[in-house]
């Protein structure tokens, strides 16, 4: 691999990274067959410059049936020929790289593909073979083994557990799958599993890739030891064990895994990073966060705060306190490819259940477009200002609405068509990017796109912003290199006691004080030099209305 497709830098780069995260199919297509590709974003390496983005996360590009967005990877060190080679690869990292932009990749290592080969060859194998051992094979019970071996359930419903057809052609063993039958388990437990991981990492390290994110990392150790088998029907945090003893998550022996990928990490100059999807209970995230492991956790809190001054200034509390007690910097983020978009969720009522709310209401609501685009850039400008890393999620920087009007014919997500109770697609804040404000797929490439993207999308779409004073763009553009320049992803806080109350919050980052009204009356400013705000045209002297944040240079 040549030498200049690596980063230097510092060490700690990440602690105060913004990163931006690319669904690959969705970004940019280069050779107009509606799906994006490597190339498409190779050539839009520019516009990430000019966004001020530290680094990108790209969501998985490998080999894949697409069973789950391609989270059912069936060759971790492969490109997908849909999306390119790894010679584009290659030529990606490095554009990337020269524009200073450092490149996150997935990993996938709960679970592969059904199509992986791993994964064919136990289906050949016989039982109690090496092949099967890689993964989760166990007998059924009842005369003819007919009933599944638990009463496991998975994250797309109705059961974790897929009964194979045997070689000679009869019915055969089961495979524990935690998400879609395409996507079996690994057996953590088998040191080839193991092993074959680490060659995983270094072959990406090695390519120059500079940190990953760790999908489902709280899963891979599970309980299965003398026979015993988990059963599960919710996999919500609240049901989970906070202790390391869990059946099936955030078991304490998954970070002897972490501290050993950390040892390959720590290989690498500067050493590659790595972010944890663990959706696990707050008080055991800082040990994915250590420094013998991961390095760095999601912490998702903000997801759930939606408008209220209470639960944000409590949510912003915890996570500072507890990265300094794991060693690490706190992550903040608002949207990604598995939920909507919070221009979107901001608009919308808050109500206890969303996932009911949204399949009852889908194609009936009515979004109050302007408050939910107000709130979300208010919001977002106020996580921008606090101390810590900020992960953003592709066309949030153009105020994306999710995409409510996908027909049901049309929608690609598993979880849409096997989980009918939750009945959630997460299709709406997949759809391809509009870059143009004309044409078939809005400048995303020259035929279509594989998801169907509004109408209004031209309206917004980066030509349409791109150097318009007040846009959402613009707005982006502005705060990150305001972010980059006073260096607030590494500065101090305090809260500002005078700008704390029912409707405001504020606090001191440095020499910027940040105040945030949550409420409907205007909150009286103190003199100073407007730096930023949410709202267009703000300047000094003027009240903080409703939905807005400003940043002050007293």
């Amino acid at each position: 691999m040549a030498e200049h497709t690596f980063l230097r830098g510092p060490k700690d780069w990440w602690r105060q990274a913004v990163v931006y995260q690319i669904y690959p199919r969705s970004y940019a297509d280069n050779n107009g067959d509606g799906i994006g590709d490597l190339k498409g974003i190779t050539s839009r390496v520019p516009y990430l410059k000019e966004l001020g983005v530290d680094a990108v996360w790209m969501s998985p590009f490998y080999p894949s049936e697409l069973a789950d967005g391609g989270y059912d990877v069936a060759d971790y060190r492969n490109i997908d020929p849909r999306i390119g080679t790894l010679e584009e690869f290659d030529e990606m990292l490095e554009t990337l790289h020269a524009a200073g932009i450092r490149v996150f990749v997935d990993v996938v290592p709960n679970h592969s593909s059904d199509q992986h080969e791993w994964f064919q060859a136990a289906l050949q194998a016989p039982k109690g073979s090496k092949e099967r051992d890689r993964y989760i094979f166990r007998d059924g019970k009842g005369e003819n083994g007919e009933i599944r071996p638990s009463e496991l359930v998975s994250h797309f419903g109705p059961t974790a557990w897929t009964r194979i057809t045997e070689p000679d052609g009869t019915p055969g063993q089961w495979y524990m799958h935690l998400f879609a039958s395409e996507q079996p388990d690994f057996n953590w437990d088998n040191p080839e599993v193991r092993d074959d991981f680490i060659k995983t990492l270094r072959f990406w390290s090695d390519r120059g890739v500079d940190g990953y994110r760790i999908d489902v990392a709280h899963a891979l150790v599970k309980d299965l030891k003398n026979g015993h088998l988990p059963n599960r029907s919710s996999y919500d945090v609240k049901v989970m064990k906070d202790d390391g003893t869990d059946d099936l998550f955030d078991r304490d022996e998954v970070h002897e895994v972490y501290a050993s990928w950390r040892k390959v990490f720590n290989e690498y100059d500067p050493p590659r990073m790595a972010v944890a999807e663990a959706w696990v209970h707050a008080n055991r995230r800082p040990a994915y966060a250590s420094t013998n492991g991961l390095g760095q956790s999601f912490n998702f809190d903000m997801l759930g705060a939606g408008w209220n001054p209470k639960k944000v200034r409590s949510i912003a509390d915890y996570n500072l306190t507890a990265a300094k007690k794991s060693g690490s910097s706190t992550t903040w983020v608002l949207s990604n490819h598995d939920i909507v978009r919070h221009a979107t969720r901001f608009a919308l009522p808050e109500v206890e259940d969303f996932s009911s709310w949204y399949k009852a209401n889908r194609f009936t609501a009515k979004v109050d477009e302007k408050l939910g685009l107000d709130r979300a850039r208010a919001m977002t400008m106020l996580l921008l200002a606090l101390p810590g890393s900020t992960y953003l999620y592709q066309g949030e920087e153009l105020g994306l609405q999710e995409a409510l009007e996908i027909p049901a014919e049309l929608m690609q997500d598993p979880q849409f068509f096997r989980n009918p109770e939750v009945g959630m697609s997460r299709d709406g804040c997949r759809v391809p990017l509009p870059w143009a404000r004309t044409g078939s797929s809005f400048g995303f490439g020259g035929n279509g796109s594989h998801l169907p993207q509004p109408e209004w999308y031209g309206n917004v779409s980066v030509e349409a912003q791109d150097g318009v004073k007040g846009s959402t763009l613009e707005l982006y553009k502005h705060a990150l290199k305001l972010r980059s320049e006073l260096k607030l992803g590494e500065g101090s806080f305090d809260w500002a006691p005078e700008f704390i109350g029912e409707n405001s919050l504020g606090f001191r980052n440095g020499e910027i004080l940040v105040v945030h009204n949550f409420g409907h009356e205007p909150i009286a400013l103190p003199f100073g030099e407007v730096l930023a705000s949410s709202l267009h045209g703000m300047t000094s002297g003027h009240d903080l209305v409703a939905d807005q944040t400003v940043w002050l240079k007293l």
